[in-house]
């Protein structure tokens, strides 16, 4: 089985800033939900085998937390896990945006064609290399949101801190 998880809480996701590929780590609110969603899931019966994450700080310490607490591995990074690039959009407020002022913003940003292919190939990457293990990647809101939306034809609300999300293909 393979699953997505999102990182715990920033200051810039406190704030609600574009964070993109800004490397703002975990706050201690991100830390508490990291160890609340592996209880959560210790709770919930669920075992992984491997935890990969992106390669930037709040993913990787939300990863390392979980990990830790499941008895799991922690793995190593998977570069195309990484955040969307909002370009100059980064550091931006993202609240109360009409349509048209988001579209704006995201002019400069990765194009989401682009962001999906990055996922499905990070998601192919890993479970090629992991066949018969449960593996739980650790990312990004945009990055979740918008391959799924592509994968699934529909449209996936915001992805909240710390949300699971199991992949229903095979790969």
């Amino acid at each position: 089985m393979l699953a997505f998880m999102r990182h715990g809480e920033t200051d810039w996701n406190r704030a609600m800033r574009f964070q993109g590929r800004t490397d703002i780590p975990l706050n201690d609110t991100g830390r508490q939900q990291a160890r609340d969603a592996a209880q959560r899931m210790i709770d919930e019966g669920e075992s992984w085998d491997l935890v990969v994450t992106s390669p930037l700080s709040r993913a990787r310490e939300t990863g390392r937390i979980v990990a830790q607490a499941l008895g799991a591995e922690l793995g190593g990074v998977c570069d195309d896990l990484i955040e969307r690039s909002f370009g100059s959009t980064e550091g931006k407020h993202n609240e109360n945006l009409t349509a048209q002022k988001y579209a704006e913003l995201m002019i400069p940003a990765e194009p989401e064609d682009e962001l999906a292919a990055r996922a499905l190939r990070a998601v192919q990457e890993i479970a090629a290399e992991n066949p018969g293990r449960d593996v739980l990647m650790v990312s990004h809101g945009s990055l979740i949101r918008i391959a799924l939306n592509h994968w699934s034809g529909s449209t996936h609300p915001r992805i909240i801190n710390t949300q699971v999300l199991q992949i229903q293909q095979e790969w």
